[in-house]
């Protein structure tokens, strides 16, 4: 008797067990698709372009390891390189605060629940859905210097358009206002921030008689702080990844004005073949990356408000 019992506990043990074990791999099944395409497409490359950035490596032929040859070539042998880099600085430097400035208004704007709001947030993102190849088809039309819709706006009231395009003085600032075009998803997370900012605030800045520029100084850019820096990291990425508007506009011209970093790469690659040197462009462009993140990351202590910071310190208080 003591036995039968004995073999049915160790049953019910192995059952409990089993289903455990299910339970706890079901998840697992379920996202096996992204983590296979995370290894194999993600990580898998990436890895592998950092073991090629230490090659010569052609397209064609049989690659040789050449150790740190490819980086010495890229700081103290190529020009371009510098060149590149100091015209996609110039872009970061003016499309980061202007994007972030554009997106934030047009949410301030489309904060206020007026009729037809809805509207206007589809029209404000539909730029940002639309293909790299349509929005750089379209802007050509509005730039062009012969029918463009830009400089016949400008005729209408006295002022002669310069050649958007075909300029070296406005072609960076053409690329910027074209890409600035598409931050219909920024404006959309900076609302999702307004939104969360508690209204008892704003109440109470009006009972202490706040004007507007007050309550936006003191209440609204501190509490959507953690956002403005979501927002200025992923500007900083998009600025220096920068590639299919200014390869379809101008090619890289005029006279280079417009050659980012990112097409320095992509040339280094698909149009010399040099496919271990384009990978030790893309590793710096990495770092690049990582330490503009890393240095807003520091400085955000200055200038990040977090309401739960703000909670846990007055009860501490």
């Amino acid at each position: 008797m003591d036995i039968s019992l004995d073999i049915k506990k160790r049953k019910r043990k192995k059952i409990s067990i089993f289903k455990i074990k299910r339970d706890t791999l079901v998840p697992y099944l379920f996202i096996m698709p992204w983590i296979l395409g995370f290894f194999f497409f993600t990580l898998g490359p990436l890895l592998f372009s950092l073991v090629i950035s230490f090659f010569d490596w052609p397209i064609i032929g049989n690659p040789t390891f050449i150790g740190l040859a490819n980086y010495k070539e890229m700081f103290f042998e190529d020009p371009q390189f510098w060149k590149s880099l100091g015209i996609t600085a110039k872009f970061a430097g003016i499309f980061v605060p202007l994007n972030i400035s554009v997106a934030l208004i047009l949410a301030l704007l489309l904060n206020n629940n007026v009729k037809g709001s809805g509207i206007f947030k589809t029209l404000f993102y539909m730029p940002s859905v639309i293909s790299g190849v349509a929005l750089a088809m379209i802007w050509g039309w509005v730039y062009s210097d012969e029918y463009g819709i830009l400089n016949y706006f400008l005729s209408t009231i006295g002022i002669q358009g310069p050649n958007w395009l075909g300029d070296p003085n406005w072609a960076t600032f053409a690329m910027v206002f074209a890409s600035v075009w598409g931050q219909g998803t920024m404006m959309l997370i900076f609302l999702a921030g307004l939104k969360n900012i508690p209204k008892e605030l704003y109440e109470a800045a009006d009972i202490d008689g706040a004007n507007v520029v007050s309550k936006f100084m003191y209440i609204t850019l501190p509490m959507l702080s953690p956002t403005i820096l979501f927002n200025v990291i992923t500007s900083i990425i998009g600025a220096f990844q920068q590639l299919s508007l200014a390869l379809l506009l101008t090619g890289g011209g005029p006279v280079g004005s417009t050659y980012f970093y990112a097409m320095y790469v992509y040339d280094n690659a698909f149009k010399y073949f040099k496919m271990g040197y384009s990978a030790a462009n893309a590793w710096f462009m990495f770092l690049i990356i990582l330490s503009l993140t890393l240095l807003v990351f520091k400085s955000s202590s200055m200038w990040v408000f977090y309401e739960s910071e703000a909670t846990i310190k007055k009860k501490k208080g």
